[in-house]
């Protein structure tokens, strides 16, 4: 059964790797495990072909397959948001369009490249929402350090209150805490209808931002029973603990970071934990060294170390 994303979601939406084999193809049966892994730690949903995703890799017919095999094993157990971002309409409503056939809960959808004035980037999007409809879920990524492109918040509220199918902003401005706090603000302040909010850049700000009034995190962090702890813990009122589950995770949250090299590390440490069977990338794309490896046995054992320091049983 379909769970359909709208303004009450919340917790944690773990952005999926794409798992791919030794030569390069999509490795389906990885999927399946990566799935189950994702579960078993608790998210609340998932993204998949996200930039993290390595979706700009995979030829159009790959990323229906891929989209229609995960959301086959999820087989309705959590909301699955499908990034569609695409240069052109026609290939973005396409691929909407066989996500939600084959049961998406929702689309996610980053500007596209040169969008440099805030005229420019509301006629894109009323052109995006005018293409899909207004039955499909829309989640706005607002990740300016990949895409080049800002919105303000006085924008971003303009588009929740003239577009209804828009439901929830992925919010990884940087640095972007005022960002959010003040788009709670213009909720409160103008009435303007409340949406989802759920962060991304890893978890790297995540407590703050759940103090700012974010809802959860949509990220890919490869210990996601973390995120789904500091979410938990902050609901529930305990705001120092959930920091310190946070302090014990985050040398490797930020090891993750690294620009270039930041995939190969996540999936590794994926491979490691016995949730895909091959921690490649996709060509052209980063590859680790001994160094490397040496470096994430080193996080990882130092993490396990602090987990049982804490007395955290995830």
């Amino acid at each position: 059964m379909t769970q359909t994303l709208d303004e009450t979601a919340r917790g944690v939406y773990i952005i999926s790797a794409t798992p791919f084999t030794d030569t390069g193809e999509l490795d389906l049966e990885s999927a399946d495990s990566l799935v189950e892994f994702y579960l078993e730690k608790g998210v609340t949903g998932m993204t998949i072909l996200g930039m993290m995703g390595e979706a700009p890799k995979l030829a159009p017919d790959e990323s229906v397959t891929f989209l229609e095999h995960m959301l086959n094993r999820v087989n309705g157990r959590v909301p699955v948001v499908v990034g569609v971002s695409s240069p052109g309409l026609d290939n973005m409503a396409r691929l909407c369009n066989a996500a939600m056939d084959a049961g998406a809960g929702g689309v996610m959808i980053a500007p596209s490249g040169g969008l440099t004035t805030e005229d420019k980037l509301y006629g894109y999007y009323a052109q995006v929402f005018e293409k899909l409809g207004p039955d499909i879920p829309v989640c706005y990524q607002d990740f300016p350090m990949t895409t080049g492109v800002n919105i303000s918040t006085q924008l971003f509220n303009r588009l929740v209150a003239d577009f209804p199918q828009l439901v929830m902003l992925k919010h990884e401005d940087w640095p972007g805490l005022n960002k959010l706090t003040a788009v709670r603000k213009m909720e409160t302040d103008n009435g303007t209808r409340r949406v989802s909010i759920l962060t991304g850049n890893g978890g790297l700000f995540l407590p703050m931002e759940l103090e700012r009034g974010a809802d959860g995190a949509m990220t890919g962090f490869a210990y996601p029973e973390m995120l789904v702890s500091v979410v938990d813990l902050h609901n529930d009122g305990e705001r120092q603990r959930a920091n310190d589950v946070f302090d014990a995770y985050l040398p490797l949250v930020r090891h993750e970071q690294q620009l270039g090299a930041g995939l190969a590390i996540r999936k590794e440490i994926l491979r490691r934990r016995g949730a895909i069977t091959c921690a490649a990338t996709r060509a052209p794309g980063p590859r680790l060294s001994p160094a490397d490896h040496d470096d994430i046995s080193f996080l990882t054992a130092r993490l396990e170390q602090r987990i049982k320091e804490l007395g955290d049983g995830s």
